[in-house]
């Protein structure tokens, strides 16, 4: 029975490893934060204050940030290798962390997306009717789990950034080295 356990996962490309979540998937979900976040807050600074070249770079970098949570997400699938119908799957389940996650949406993207994208990954390419099932079990899953995680991850990572103001009014040079 393990050994069908085993060959199912090793066939469906699930392998439970550090190396594949923490390193593979953390890395891509950063160069996904990267390509969307980060990249729309850059274009979107006041080059110009008041021009027309700054007010559309202002837009542009608007439409890059509002993707931020379906990027990670796609990204994180990507190096999971995770077939197409689960990849593009992702991007909802990423849409729902990041909305409703706030300021922990980034964590709650990593975590529920590798379980919507491994769930999704398990039931890839096994009924007839694949089209609908796969994506509807990626997007329930992701979905499901968003709507009772995310807001946890909020109110950890809001929690940790009232630790760290606290800790640096006490001490303003070690939290000033140590963060």
């Amino acid at each position: 029975m393990r050994n069908t356990k085993k060959t199912f996962l090793e066939r469906k490309n699930v392998i439970i490893s550090f190396r594949r979540y923490g390193i593979d998937a953390m890395s891509a979900m950063a160069l996904g934060l990267f390509a969307s976040l980060l990249i729309g807050t850059i274009i979107g600074q006041n080059v110009a204050p008041g021009s027309m070249i700054s007010q559309r770079l202002l837009e542009i970098g608007g439409y890059a940030t509002s993707v931020t949570g379906p990027v990670m997400a796609l990204a994180i699938g990507h190096a999971l290798m995770a077939p197409p119908l689960v990849l593009y799957s992702l991007a909802a389940v990423g849409a729902a962390c990041n909305a409703l996650g706030g300021s922990g949406g980034p964590l709650a993207v990593f975590f529920i997306g590798i379980i919507a994208c491994e769930v999704g990954k398990l039931v890839s390419k096994e009924t007839k009717i694949d089209i609908i099932v796969t994506p509807a079990v990626t997007i329930i899953t992701g979905g499901a789990l968003a709507i009772v995680f995310a807001p946890m991850f909020k109110s950890v990572c809001d929690a940790l950034g009232v630790f760290i103001g606290w800790a640096t009014n006490l001490q303003p040079l070690l939290m000033g080295i140590v963060v």
